[in-house]
């Protein structure tokens, strides 16, 4: 059993997060949750519920512009923001959880602002595990860099198109077009930030990414090509890293019906590994 607990905490600028805790009794690890473009921490209950199983306390959070959090939506003004953000709850889970081992897990966007807080924040949690991370600049954004047009037309709209290509399963894409907290576009400024002069920014910094971390990626990802978590993995300093490609998976491992308890028993080991 855990104790479901929801509040706000105001980042450094003002905009209200809203944060979930599922807290276990005894616990014997925290886990963090980063979720991922115009989604939101509720899509992530099926896996905080076995994290949950596994006497792990974790903490979710909607991002600035995301879900239930404020901020303009689907709008950042400097990527950077988002490892801040990232940053609070952390800071609120060691407060928390003194001398329990904190671990963070971000998916595609979410492993984008994990992958930049290993690098921002050394020494402050005991892994990360990215699933699916965007960290590498997409080549169908090449006119959103000409000539920083994402910086002179950041109010521009961006359709989410991700539905048909997350995963396998129908049921899953169903309730992500009915949710309505999936964001239905984005500024293009925020697609600029993160994954324009943030990939920049992590592809000059990577070699100062030194966490224990485990690497997971779906073969068949089309949104972001495992290609990238193979990059990360070359280029980190990280002695102690693992990865992992899952066969004939798309973008949302955790979302594959034949696969996903696999990938959560994976994640459940390696954190066992190192607490």
């Amino acid at each position: 059993m855990s104790n479901h607990l929801e509040g706000k905490v105001n980042t450094f600028d003002g905009v209200g997060l809203f944060y979930t805790k599922d807290v276990v009794d005894s616990a014997k690890a925290v886990v963090i949750i980063v979720h991922g473009l115009c989604e939101h921490s509720g899509r992530y209950e099926y896996f905080t519920k076995k994290l949950n199983e596994f006497k792990y306390t974790v903490y979710r959070f909607d991002n600035r512009g995301h879900g239930k959090s404020g901020g303009e939506r689907g709008y950042v003004e400097d990527f950077q923001y988002f490892f801040q953000d990232a940053d609070k709850l952390v800071n609120m889970a060691k407060e928390d959880n003194k001398d329990i081992p904190i671990f963070m897990f971000g998916h595609s966007m979410g492993g984008f602002i994990t992958a930049g807080y290993g690098i921002r924040y050394k020494n402050k949690l005991k892994g990360q595990i990215l699933s699916g991370a965007a960290i590498l600049e997409p080549p169908a954004f090449k006119g959103l860099k000409k000539d920083n047009y994402f910086e002179k037309n950041p109010r521009e709209k961006s359709p989410n198109m991700l539905a048909k290509l997350m995963c396998r399963d129908k049921a899953v894409i169903e309730n992500y077009n009915n949710d309505p907290l999936v964001l239905r576009e984005t500024n293009i400024k925020l697609l600029g930030e993160s994954f324009i002069k943030g990939a920049e920014w992590i592809g000059e910094n990577v070699k100062g990414y030194e966490y224990p971390c485990l690497i997971l990626h779906g073969e068949k990802d089309r949104i972001v090509k495992n290609e990238e978590s193979k990059w990360f993995f070359n280029n980190i300093s990280s002695k102690d890293k693992s990865m992992k490609i899952y066969p004939e998976c798309y973008h949302e491992i955790l979302s594959e019906k034949d696969q996903k308890e696999n990938v959560i028993e994976d994640i459940h080991k390696w954190i066992e590994e190192r607490i």
